[in-house]
């Protein structure tokens, strides 16, 4: 199976793209949480168990699961010459930009980590000064660093695999990411979406070296024709407008993008950690967005460019115009102010749909998965007192590479 195909949210999942949680959370610190875009710090062991039942649920419903961390060891291993390339791009692109620095952390990584994909797992869990035994007669640096200091911060945000890129139909959105300390984890996709053998071929409808920000978490394909988009913290409409005009410029059969202004805050911060869909007739959404939304049609012009309209209608009666079928919204904690707050703090809204109402979800946020048996919905609950911490559910932790048409 290469190259990709996802023209749906729902349709039988096959292949998805997972990053199992590593070293790079040993790394977090209560000082760095801001930084690095945490507001707890993650059981490393735990956070792993409960990745590791993730991935046993996907493959125990015929989804072959593959890791960012393998195609991109498999790039390096296919060819040798891209090593120091891809070394000297990451060590640059994590802002190290004197040449001592550069020629120590190279010599470094690349005579301790002869293996290929422990040099990929050591580049997401980052470099301390202690490690390097540098020299610092030489380095006023390193004289008034602290010896713990991280010269290469971690990249403890990719388990979140949804972010970086996202599969449009048979293409590809690389992502410009919205946080300087997730920019370079759109690095592993460049390679292995220019390199590796199976998706080397895969068209792409932006780039992260674009300006504007958008991530992956605001895209959602509702059909073959039509993709939701949110206007999000994450993306801005500038990218939007950008990624639309290079899609109706492409063979790609999406004519209609569905753009929804989703409040700027912390618990919106994507457009699916609010909105996502589970059935033919059936989406999940946060009641606190309901009568903020603001939807634009954008659709080309014919002339090269791209047309715009505001729908000025309700979310459930534009949902159900464009998918030609009536739909149900399923609010988070049937509209329980207090547990649809902290169920949505929990992602209870991010579901990952594996075919047509069967959806795996949060184990703890018990009010909204029983709500969604009561609506007929097979609930696949997985553990996630540790993943959950990083502010993001099934959805946003898998990147379906391939669902059935």
């Amino acid at each position: 199976m290469t190259g990709v195909n996802v023209k749906s949210e729902i349709k039988p999942l096959k292949k998805v793209l997972l990053h199992r949680p590593g070293r790079e959370l040993l790394n977090l610190t209560p000082d760095s949480l801001a930084e690095l875009l945490f507001d707890d710090i993650p059981f490393l062991k735990i956070a792993q168990v409960e990745h590791d039942a993730f991935a046993k649920i996907l493959k125990e419903n015929g989804v072959e699961v593959v890791y960012i961390e393998d195609l991109a060891a498999e790039v390096l291993d296919k060819h040798p010459d891209l090593r120091k390339q891809f070394l000297e791009q990451f060590i640059l692109e994590a802002r190290i930009y004197t040449d001592y620095y550069q020629k120590f952390i190279y010599d470094y990584l690349n005579s301790n980590y002869k293996d290929n994909k422990e040099l990929i797992l050591k580049t997401m869990e980052g470099v301390n000064l202690s490690e390097l035994n540098t020299n610092k007669s030489v380095s006023l640096v390193d004289l008034v660093s602290d010896a713990s200091k991280m010269v290469i911060a971690p990249i403890p945000n990719l388990y979140f695999t949804r972010d970086p890129f996202a599969m449009i139909g048979n293409g590809v959105s690389i992502n410009k990411m919205f946080s300087v300390t997730r920019c370079r984890e759109t690095i592993y996709g460049e390679y292995i979406f220019k390199y590796h053998p199976d998706f080397n071929t895969v068209p792409q409808y932006y780039s992260r070296y674009n300006h504007f920000h958008i991530e992956g978490g605001d895209i959602l394909n509702l059909t073959e024709k039509i993709i939701a988009i949110g206007i999000s913290q994450r993306t801005e409409p500038d990218a939007i407008e950008q990624i639309a005009n290079n899609i109706f410029n492409s063979k790609s059969p999406v004519d209609t993008i569905l753009a929804f202004n989703i409040p700027n805050s912390r618990a919106f911060m994507h457009l699916d950690t609010v909105f996502t869909q589970i059935d033919y007739d059936k989406f999940t959404v946060h009641p606190g967005i309901l009568g903020t939304l603001a939807v634009f049609e954008i659709t080309s012009d014919g002339k090269g460019g791209i047309h715009i309209k505001e729908i000025d209608d309700e979310l459930e009666h534009i949902l159900s115009a464009y998918l030609g079928n009536d739909v149900e919204l399923i609010p988070c904690a049937d509209k329980d102010r207090i547990a649809a707050e902290r169920e949505q703090w929990t992602d209870a809204s991010n579901t990952l749909c594996l075919s047509p109402g069967t959806v795996v979800v949060y184990d703890r946020n018990e009010i909204t998965n029983a709500v969604l048996r009561h609506r007929g919905v097979n609930v696949l609950e997985m553990p996630s007192s540790e993943l959950s911490r990083g502010r993001g559910g099934p959805r946003c932790m898998s990147m379906p590479v391939w669902r059935e048409d």
